[in-house]
């Protein structure tokens, strides 16, 4: 069992500091007409979704934990709604990977979320 010290430590948290990078990488390729549009709309939530990981955990509180966890949830959905409309406009733009790993990400905090409420 993996002994965890700190949100650091949480595969959620690395594995959304992973999705937020992609996104950056993503967002590179839409075009620079788009930086205050879905550039910066598509990034706030992909540092949302870590930020939120990483302050719920720190609160050291169970309720406020799940309440944070479930605000990075909904940044999760907000930037799945972002990258299906950028591949909707650019169809020329790879969102798969990201889509992938947003789900991925997505099915733990689901579960973390149920495990709290419980």
């Amino acid at each position: 069992m993996h002994d965890i010290h700190s949100f650091k430590d949480l595969i959620v948290w690395q594995r959304s500091m992973e999705l937020a990078k992609q996104v950056y990488v993503l967002c590179r390729s839409l075009p620079k007409e788009e930086q205050f549009g879905l550039i910066a709309q598509m990034r706030r939530c992909a540092v949302s979704i870590p930020s939120n990981i990483a302050e719920g955990y720190q609160r050291r509180s169970r309720l406020d934990y799940g309440r944070f966890l479930k605000i990075a949830d909904g940044s999760c959905s907000e930037l799945e709604t972002q990258l299906l409309l950028s591949k909707s406009i650019y169809p020329q733009i790879v969102i798969e990977k990201a889509s992938s790993d947003l789900t991925e990400v997505q099915k733990m905090l689901y579960c973390m979320i149920t495990k709290l409420s419980n």
